[in-house]
């Protein structure tokens, strides 16, 4: 096992094919998934969406071999995605994915030189 890196990953995609139940079941939690809460970044992941219910992204935390890259953490989330969307019910379409190295990532701190 090599160098481990810790990557967040965004997992975006459409809803599809919500029965009426799903849509209730939804809009019955959409307060909990719509807001600055619902932005968290974890490793069993943090579903977000509005009351439109047109769209929906994952957030999740992702440690992965760095040798693996961030395509390795992409699937790994979206799999994780995908499995909790199945045991919600609810349908979606394609989903894509965004992911940044938290460890290679600079840090500014020009804000620390002026203190």
């Amino acid at each position: 096992m090599g160098t481990q890196h810790t990557y967040r990953v965004i997992v975006r995609g459409a809803w599809e094919g919500l029965t009426d139940e799903g849509r209730a079941a939804l809009l019955s939690e959409v307060e909990r998934h719509d807001g600055l809460g619902a932005i968290r970044f974890t490793e069993e992941g943090s579903l977000s969406y509005d009351r439109a219910l047109k769209r929906f992204s994952y957030r999740f935390v992702v440690v992965s071999d760095a040798a693996d890259g961030e395509e390795m953490a992409e699937m790994i989330a979206e799999d994780r995605a995908r499995t909790a969307l199945a045991a919600l019910g609810h349908g979606h379409g394609e989903l894509r994915c965004s992911a940044t190295d938290m460890d290679t990532m600079k840090v500014n701190d020009r804000g620390r030189r002026r203190r």
